[in-house]
This record gives structure tokens, sequence and C-alpha cells, in this order.
């Protein structure tokens, strides 16, 4: 299979639309990676999206629809979702409900799970695929399972060309890192993985406590222990570099990678992966990493660090 790389515009879009009728995945940036999109209802599809991945099939995929009404075919909502959908969609938020009674969703698509991640996007590429569509999709991130999640066409390229038909090309994404997940549990907020929406944010949006997971089932994308893997070491929490490891810095810590020399948690968030996309890429065996604060998008930020250097 050749893969087709297409700059965001109608042209691409209605393009992109024809592959997901016909079964096929395609490539297409949100605000937070590239996520490889295919017809959630499709069950053949779906798989598709596995096997070019090579994912595990017990880890849930995130459903991306155009707005709250659409979420709410596929979930049951209750009041405490509706406010977080109201404050955070469209946006880098995915919450976990119930799948209704008549979710057409394919369970390929939720790992048999009777729960559905769902999330409505702000990037137009994917806007305006969901309208072109006018299907749920399914859209983990594109790239090989256990991998560096893609924030530029040329990292969705870097582990999956030839095996999908199209990445649809609109530049950087602006978050850098995978939504937050999240779901309501015995009046609680329960973050079930960090991102760019803040447990702090939550609370505030919601009135409820805000508490991390419980419990180790797999009841959401991005749970499994090693994730993000570059290929070789990584040392996390570095103050200076060996000469064997390629450097990513962060502030006052100056590495050949520079997350952000002033020390935004936001810039760092946004170039995360492409460090570890250059760190695989380079001729060096380790990478290592300077540290990050823990507080804000920091959590975010520390988790996929601890992920990639498991």
């Amino acid at each position: 299979m050749t893969t087709d790389i297409r700059r965001f515009g109608a042209e691409a879009i209605a393009r992109a639309g024809g592959l997901i009728g016909e079964g096929q995945p395609v490539a297409v940036p949100t605000e937070t990676v590239y996520g490889l999109a295919a017809d959630a209802r499709n069950a053949a599809a779906v798989a598709r999206i596995y096997a070019a991945k090579g994912r595990p099939d017990f880890n849930p995929l995130i459903v991306h629809v155009p707005d709250l009404a659409a979420a709410e075919a596929l979930g049951v909502f209750g009041e405490v979702e509706r406010a977080l959908a109201a404050r955070f969609w469209p946006g880098p938020l995915t919450l976990v409900v119930p799948r209704t009674s008549d979710c057409p969703v394919a369970s390929i698509a939720t790992a048999g799970l009777d729960t559905i991640a769902l999330r409505v996007p702000g990037h137009r590429a994917m806007q305006a695929l969901l309208a072109e569509t006018g299907a749920p999709l399914a859209a983990p991130s594109a790239n090989a399972s256990g991998g560096v999640s893609p924030t530029k066409a040329e990292h969705v390229l870097a582990s999956l060309d030839g095996r999908i038909a199209l990445v649809i090309d609109d530049g950087p994404t602006t978050a850098g890192v995978e939504s937050t997940i999240m779901r309501v549990r015995d009046g609680a907020v329960e973050v079930l993985r960090p991102g760019p929406v803040t447990a702090e944010r939550l609370g505030e949006a919601s009135g409820l406590p805000v508490t991390g997971v419980k419990g180790a089932d797999i009841v959401a994308p991005g749970m499994l222990a090693s994730h993000y893997a570059p290929g070789k070491p990584v040392r996390l929490g570095a103050d200076a570099f060996a000469g064997d490891e390629y450097a990513i810095g962060f502030g006052a810590v100056a590495g050949e990678y520079q997350l952000s020399a002033r020390g935004d948690l936001t810039e760092a968030a946004a170039r995360l992966f492409d460090a570890l996309h250059a760190g695989a890429a380079s001729a060096k065996p380790r990478i290592a990493v300077a540290a990050i604060p823990r507080e804000g998008l920091g959590a975010a930020i520390n988790d996929r660090l601890s992920r990639a250097a498991v």
C-alpha cells in the first residue's frame, strides 16, 4: 500500500471520507495528536485500525463525535457529564460513560466493555471529517502501538508508512499530548489518564472531588503501563547528561532538544512527542529527560514520560 499525504482542504477531506466509507482508516490531526480514524460502527474498519497499529485488542478506543447531541446518542450522560461537556467541549476531554442500549458502535471499538469513551474534538480537520462522513469516528493515535504519539504528519509516516492509505497534513498539533480521560464514579471525578484538562479544572467545573484511577483494570485508552516507548532506554529527572544520552532539556537544564527554555509546561507538552521522536531517531543509544514539575499540565507530561521509560 502507498501512503498518500494531502494538505488539509476540501479535496483531502473528500478523499478521506471516501476511504472511511470503504472501511479504511485514515490519519487526521486533532488538537491533541494525529489520530487514525475509521467508522466506529464498522467492526471490520475498526479491526483495520488495530491491525495497522498492532494494538492490543483489550485496549478500547476513543470515539469522536461532532457535538454533545451526537455523544448522547451513543452514551448515557448524567448531570455532571453534561456540565463537563458544556465546559470543555469541543476540546481535549474524553468522557467515559455507559453505552446506550441501542449504541451502534461496534463492540471491538470499546473492547467489549459496557462503557464508551467519547470526545468532541476542536480541530477543524477532524470536525470536517466528521461532517463529511456523518459517522462517529474511532481514532486512537496514528502510530504503531506502544510507540511515540504523532504530533506531525511526518511522525505518522515514521511508523505507519505503507500501512494506511492517507494522511491529512494540517501542520503540528497544538496540545501535544492526548486528551484527559475521566469518568464519574462513587461521587467523584476519576481521572483515568491525565491530559490538557487538569484535575484542578475538572474539580472546579464539576464541584466534585477528583481522584486518580482506582484499580488496575483497563477501562479506557492509554492505561497500559508501558506506552509511548521510543525503542531505547529513557532516564527521567536528569540534571546533567552523559555523552551517550540524547539530551531533552527543560528550563535551566539545556539539552539537544529543548522542551521549553522558559519552563513553560504548555510549550513542553506541545513539543514532548516530537522530542521523543528526535531521541528515537538519534544515533545515541539512550535518552535522558530533564525534570518536569508535576503540577498542572506537568502531571500529563510526567505520565507520558513514565510510560515511555518502562
